[in-house]
């Protein structure tokens, strides 16, 4: 009997020293990436101040940039652009408090007709011109979404990418700037609710590239 309680004493002792040293593990794991969380995000921050604080010519400045999204379906294009008022006005009032021009959704609509919208996503040269032209605009912003969908080989669940390119020219055609983000997620059927978190979540970047691209190269442009 002595001998087995003295071998619980020595196991409760061994217990508890591994309980002591569980929480002290943890902590120092969690404090890591903690830290390399925040040096990332003050990377990042670094990184847009940088693109940002590019010289931007007043002139440069002054002309006026028109916004479209799309998101590309099985069906073709979607260019109704009310579905896609929380991306735009991300984009739209980044660039505005970075002190460029553009147009508002509600100026947009009233100029250009439906079937423009249409005919530029579907690469009419013809349709991008006149629409630029109705508002007087030197350059459009275009925004288009994709998506793909495949299988999960393990887990046997659906797996949902989508990707949201910006491309900045000139009515001409010219790229001034070319940005990208993309996400992946276990979800299925809400692809827009996925493009507008990823947004939300690197429209600084975004903006902050394409402000960089558009102020250095936008002097230059045909």
């Amino acid at each position: 009997m002595a001998l087995l309680l003295c071998r619980v004493g020595v196991v409760a002792m061994l217990c508890i020293g591994c309980v002591a040293t569980v929480p002290r593990a943890l902590a120092f794991s969690f404090s890591e990436e903690d830290a390399k969380a925040n040096a990332d995000t003050d990377a990042n921050a670094q990184k847009i101040q940088e693109l940002v604080s590019t010289p931007c010519q007043q002139r440069v400045k002054n002309r006026k940039i028109m916004t479209l999204i799309a998101e590309h379906t099985s069906d073709g294009w979607s260019t109704h652009q009310e579905r896609y008022s929380p991306m735009f006005q991300a984009i739209n009032s980044r660039l505005r408090a970075l002190g460029l021009r553009t147009y508002t959704a509600e100026e947009i609509r009233a100029q250009i007709a439906q079937a423009e919208i249409d005919a530029y996503f579907k690469n009419d040269p013809d349709a991008a011109l006149a629409a630029s032209r109705k508002l007087g605009a030197n350059y459009i912003l275009r925004g288009n979404i994709t998506t793909s969908t495949t299988v999960n080989p393990t887990v046997h669940i659906n797996e949902v990418a989508v990707r949201l390119d910006f491309s900045l020219t000139t009515t001409g055609g010219q790229t001034l700037s070319d940005v990208s983000a993309h996400s992946e997620s276990y979800a299925g059927a809400d692809t827009l609710g996925m493009a507008q978190t990823l947004v939300k979540e690197q429209a600084d970047q975004l903006v902050a590239q394409l402000y960089n691209d558009y102020c250095r190269k936008a002097g230059n442009a045909n």
